[in-house]
């Protein structure tokens, strides 16, 4: 970044909540301040779901900022994570997304590691022939990967490095919970996973997943079809501390809505052949067709119509991310719910009738601020608080991340 704006960087951020600098999405010193402040500090990280450690020696790798970490389910049936990295050279312990061992043992030197990540047996300790080999005092117990205290619930699994880290429930928020509740009530399976590469700033994304009413605006298959609109109920809850939100739309009153009419009108003549892409069933009981809910830094959980899926976002720097999605659905589906959520998963992804665009316009921002590291970003829209609403026009939960990610990051 150039250093003229970097020194107009420091400690430069206006007042209040309605505009974000735009070197946050930029400046590389703030990037490795994430990481120490954020990813290895007091937050909560999604690392992976409960049932991917189905029994002892059960494992997944993941990422939590950009420290691998290895989750696993120990002999005692409880669930651990450490950090993917060995004691010895510094090499991946752990080389695919997982599967079930006995233990970990690091490819490069043969360096092992138990369930728990502890070490508990180096190659040639003893040296050969009676030469070479490690110090007689060589305290095993004193080397090892940094270990991660670990919280359940409703079937995912968070981790964090810090002791001072509240318990899940209370960093979330007893509102937010109860929205997390409503989808995740029962046991889940996987239906599918893949990952995104997207071209922008990790906080870009987030923004995005928080941003209420750009769907009726980006998103043409909405407007083209006439699916979703501000006009229908809904609202957006943001707990107190910014740290997670929850939007809801419910489904649209019998009748016809003019209010967009117009809007995309070069697409109007368009017309759905198969309808059965949109037919659903309020699977809740309580008319919410679409319920976004993410958790601050990382963790997103969508529910669209019948298509459920949480999303994990990974920063690979200033301007690049991955994003992680697994499709779920629940173990008790019938084969129609089955077939419906399997249909409906092409709603929503790189490719998906609904979403394909949130895959560029980060890009689009990123691109677009390369010159801009001085000025900033208006979030305005609804006010200028982070608390809940009782409608999606508003920008309150964008400003909630910002309220969280301030209070981390120092700012």
């Amino acid at each position: 970044m150039d250093q003229s704006i970097r020194e107009a960087s420091v400690g430069a951020w206006p007042p209040g909540l309605t505009r974000v600098p735009y070197w946050v999405y930029r400046d590389p010193d703030t990037a490795r301040d994430e990481q120490s402040r954020i990813f290895e500090g007091p937050a909560w990280h999604y690392l992976c779901l409960e049932i991917d450690l189905p029994g002892s020696g059960g494992y997944r790798t993941t990422m939590m900022g950009a420290m691998p970490v290895v989750v696993a389910r120990a002999e005692d049936g409880s669930v651990v994570a450490f950090e993917n990295r060995c004691a010895h050279r510094g090499s991946l312990i752990c080389l695919d997304d997982g599967g079930t061992v006995k233990d970990f043992q690091c490819v490069y030197h043969a360096w092992r590691y138990d369930l728990c990540g502890n070490l508990t047996s180096i190659a040639f300790r003893r040296g050969v022939n009676g030469k070479g080999g490690m110090p007689d005092d060589f305290d095993m117990t004193q080397h090892g990967p940094r270990k991660l205290r670990t919280a359940v619930i409703c079937g995912l699994v968070f981790g964090t490095l810090s002791d001072d880290a509240p318990p899940i429930e209370d960093y979330i928020g007893p509102d937010v919970m109860i929205r997390l509740r409503r989808v995740l009530h029962k046991k889940v399976e996987v239906l599918g996973r893949f990952t995104q590469q997207l071209p922008c700033n990790w906080k870009l994304y987030l923004e995005n997943v928080r941003d209420t009413y750009h769907a009726s605006l980006l998103h043409t298959f909405f407007t083209t079809f006439r699916i979703t609109r501000l006009s229908q109920g809904g609202g957006v809850m943001v707990a107190p501390s910014g740290v997670a939100h929850a939007s809801t739309t419910l489904a649209p009153a019998a009748g016809p809505d003019d209010s967009y009419a117009g809007m995309r009108s070069d697409n109007q003549d368009l017309k759905l052949h198969d309808t059965s892409l949109l037919t659903a069933a309020d699977e809740f009981g309580d008319g919410i067709q679409v319920q976004i809910l993410s958790v601050f830094p990382g963790f997103i959980l969508q529910q669209l119509r019948n298509a459920i899926a949480v999303r994990q976002i990974v920063p690979l720097g200033v301007d690049s991310m991955d994003l992680h999605w697994t499709y779920l659905g629940f173990e008790d589906d019938m084969p129609e719910m089955r077939a419906m959520r399997l249909k409906q998963a092409n709603l929503a992804g790189p490719a998906g009738f609904v979403s394909m665009e949130d895959g560029a316009v980060g890009g689009f921002v990123q691109r677009g601020i390369g010159a801009a590291g001085g000025f900033e970003s208006v979030v305005e829209m609804g006010g200028s608080d982070a608390g809940s609403a009782d409608n999606r026009t508003t920008e309150a939960s964008v400003r909630g991340f910002w309220k969280a990610w301030r209070s981390w990051m120092g700012v």
